[in-house]
C-alpha cells in the first residue's frame, strides 16, 4: 500500500466539482492521483523534478517503515469521484512536480533548525549499510 497524493490545483478542482455537481450531494469522495507510488519512488520523482540525480537508499528496519520505505502509508481509492463525477487531473504529474519544486524554491521556510538534520550520522549509517 502506497500513500495517495494530489497536486493542489487538481485537488481544488475536484472539490469545486463536488460542490457544484448535484450528484455529489450526500456523497463522500477521496481525491488523489490514480497511481500511488512507494515512498522511495516518490522521492526519486521529486528529486528528478528538482534536478537531483542522487540515489535513494532505504534504511531497513523500524516499526513504521515498510520494505519499500513507506512510512505508515495511506492509500485511498479515488474511483468514485472519477466514475460518478468524471473527475480527471488537469495537470500532468511531471508538470505538477515541476511547479511544486518551483514554488518551494520561491517560498523557502523563514527559519530552519539546523539541529533537525544530522548529515554526518546519515552518511555514517549509509556507509555502514553499504559495507564501506
Amino acid at each position: 500500500m502506497c500513500p495517495t497524493r494530489g497536486y493542489v490545483e487538481d485537488v481544488a478542482a475536484a472539490i469545486a466539482l463536488a460542490v457544484v455537481d448535484d450528484r455529489a450531494a450526500g456523497r463522500i469522495y477521496n481525491v488523489g492521483e490514480p497511481n500511488a507510488f512507494p515512498e522511495a519512488e516518490w522521492v526519486r520523482r521529486v528529486g528528478q523534478a528538482a534536478g537531483w540525480n542522487g540515489q535513494v537508499v532505504i534504511k531497513p528496519g523500524g516499526p513504521h517503515i515498510t520494505e519499500s520505505g513507506d512510512i505508515l502509508p495511506l492509500s485511498l481509492d479515488t474511483t468514485r469521484i472519477r466514475a460518478e463525477l468524471g473527475y480527471r487531473e488537469g495537470i500532468p504529474q511531471d508538470e505538477a512536480l515541476r511547479r511544486t519544486v518551483e514554488w518551494e524554491r520561491a517560498h523557502p521556510p523563514e527559519q530552519i533548525d539546523p539541529g533537525a538534520f544530522d548529515y554526518a550520522a546519515e552518511a555514517a549509517r549509509l556507509a555502514e549499510l553499504s559495507g564501506s
